[in-house]
Protein backbone atom coordinates (compact mmCIF):
# COMPACT_ATOMS: atom_id res chain seq x y z
CA UNK A 1 0.00 0.00 0.00
CA UNK A 2 1.56 3.01 -1.11
CA UNK A 3 1.87 6.28 1.54
CA UNK A 4 -0.64 9.38 1.05
CA UNK A 5 2.02 12.05 -0.03
CA UNK A 6 0.44 14.46 -2.66
CA UNK A 7 -3.33 15.40 -1.65
CA UNK A 8 -5.33 17.39 -4.66
CA UNK A 9 -8.06 20.27 -2.90
CA UNK A 10 -10.59 21.11 -5.07
CA UNK A 11 -13.15 24.13 -3.54
CA UNK A 12 -14.84 27.25 -4.98
CA UNK A 13 -13.99 28.79 -1.99
CA UNK A 14 -10.75 30.42 -1.46
CA UNK A 15 -10.79 30.56 2.40
CA UNK A 16 -11.55 26.75 2.73
CA UNK A 17 -8.70 26.15 0.18
CA UNK A 18 -6.33 28.17 2.34
CA UNK A 19 -7.39 26.54 5.26
CA UNK A 20 -7.02 23.32 3.79
CA UNK A 21 -3.50 23.94 2.38
CA UNK A 22 -2.30 25.13 6.19
CA UNK A 23 -3.79 22.19 7.47
CA UNK A 24 -2.66 18.99 5.38
CA UNK A 25 1.02 21.10 4.62
CA UNK A 26 1.49 22.35 8.05
CA UNK A 27 0.13 19.81 10.56
CA UNK A 28 0.00 17.11 7.77
CA UNK A 29 3.45 17.19 5.65
CA UNK A 30 1.46 16.89 2.43
CA UNK A 31 2.42 17.98 -0.82
CA UNK A 32 -0.56 19.86 -1.56
CA UNK A 33 -2.08 21.15 -4.81
CA UNK A 34 -5.09 23.59 -4.74
CA UNK A 35 -7.98 24.14 -7.49
CA UNK A 36 -10.72 26.00 -7.64
CA UNK A 37 -13.03 24.27 -9.93
CA UNK A 38 -13.34 21.15 -11.40
CA UNK A 39 -12.31 21.50 -14.63
CA UNK A 40 -8.76 23.26 -13.20
CA UNK A 41 -8.63 19.74 -11.55
CA UNK A 42 -8.56 17.84 -14.41
CA UNK A 43 -6.20 20.28 -15.85
CA UNK A 44 -4.17 19.88 -12.98
CA UNK A 45 -4.29 15.91 -12.84
CA UNK A 46 -1.35 15.37 -15.08
CA UNK A 47 1.00 17.68 -13.79
CA UNK A 48 0.63 17.15 -10.00
CA UNK A 49 -0.38 13.62 -9.89
CA UNK A 50 -2.14 13.70 -6.65
CA UNK A 51 -2.36 10.06 -4.46
CA UNK A 52 -6.35 11.53 -3.14
CA UNK A 53 -8.76 14.46 -4.23
CA UNK A 54 -10.26 16.11 -1.78
CA UNK A 55 -13.42 17.21 -3.62
CA UNK A 56 -16.26 19.97 -2.73
CA UNK A 57 -19.69 18.35 -3.62
CA UNK A 58 -21.16 22.11 -4.46
CA UNK A 59 -19.51 23.91 -6.14
CA UNK A 60 -20.54 25.89 -9.53
CA UNK A 61 -20.22 24.87 -12.89
CA UNK A 62 -19.15 21.40 -12.22
CA UNK A 63 -20.49 20.15 -9.03
CA UNK A 64 -18.18 17.01 -7.03
CA UNK A 65 -19.79 13.85 -8.54
CA UNK A 66 -19.49 15.60 -12.25
CA UNK A 67 -15.71 16.67 -11.41
CA UNK A 68 -15.34 12.83 -10.04
CA UNK A 69 -16.69 12.03 -13.39
CA UNK A 70 -14.67 13.86 -15.51
CA UNK A 71 -11.36 12.98 -13.27
CA UNK A 72 -12.27 9.23 -14.28
CA UNK A 73 -12.27 9.42 -17.77
CA UNK A 74 -8.77 10.32 -17.33
CA UNK A 75 -5.66 7.59 -17.68
CA UNK A 76 -4.32 9.43 -14.00
CA UNK A 77 -7.72 9.40 -12.34
CA UNK A 78 -9.23 6.31 -13.36
CA UNK A 79 -8.56 4.40 -10.31
CA UNK A 80 -7.44 8.05 -8.13
CA UNK A 81 -9.00 8.02 -4.66
CA UNK A 82 -11.50 10.80 -3.93
CA UNK A 83 -13.13 12.19 -0.43
CA UNK A 84 -15.96 14.22 -0.84
CA UNK A 85 -15.83 17.65 1.39
CA UNK A 86 -19.89 18.79 1.90
CA UNK A 87 -21.39 20.92 4.38
CA UNK A 88 -24.64 18.74 3.07
CA UNK A 89 -24.82 15.84 6.10
CA UNK A 90 -28.47 14.46 5.56
CA UNK A 91 -28.16 10.51 5.39
CA UNK A 92 -30.12 10.63 1.97
CA UNK A 93 -27.82 12.71 0.42
CA UNK A 94 -24.73 11.07 2.29
CA UNK A 95 -25.67 7.73 1.09
CA UNK A 96 -26.04 9.40 -2.77
CA UNK A 97 -22.96 10.75 -2.36
CA UNK A 98 -21.34 7.08 -1.40
CA UNK A 99 -22.64 5.05 -4.27
CA UNK A 100 -20.66 7.42 -6.76
CA UNK A 101 -17.46 5.35 -5.51
CA UNK A 102 -15.63 7.94 -2.33
CA UNK A 103 -13.52 6.47 -0.62
CA UNK A 104 -14.45 8.40 2.12
CA UNK A 105 -16.61 11.82 2.98
CA UNK A 106 -15.54 14.88 5.47
CA UNK A 107 -18.14 17.10 6.86
CA UNK A 108 -17.52 21.05 6.40
CA UNK A 109 -16.86 22.41 8.97
CA UNK A 110 -13.81 20.98 9.17
CA UNK A 111 -11.57 21.02 12.17
CA UNK A 112 -8.24 22.36 10.61
CA UNK A 113 -5.96 20.37 13.13
CA UNK A 114 -7.72 16.91 12.79
CA UNK A 115 -8.01 17.32 8.65
CA UNK A 116 -4.95 15.06 8.10
CA UNK A 117 -5.66 12.67 10.32
CA UNK A 118 -8.63 12.24 9.18
CA UNK A 119 -7.81 11.50 6.01
CA UNK A 120 -4.65 9.57 7.07
CA UNK A 121 -7.21 7.40 8.55
CA UNK A 122 -9.53 7.33 5.48
CA UNK A 123 -6.68 6.42 3.30
CA UNK A 124 -5.39 3.39 5.46
CA UNK A 125 -9.25 2.17 5.00
CA UNK A 126 -9.65 1.92 1.80
CA UNK A 127 -8.79 -1.24 0.74
CA UNK A 128 -10.19 -2.39 3.52
CA UNK A 129 -13.80 -2.35 1.99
Amino acid sequence: MADLQRIMVVDDAADIRLVARLALEKVGGFDVALCDSGQAAVAALSTFRPDLVLLDVMMPGWDGPTTLAELRKAPEGAALPCVFFTARQEASEVERLKTLGPIGLIAKPFDAMKLASELRAIWGRRDAI
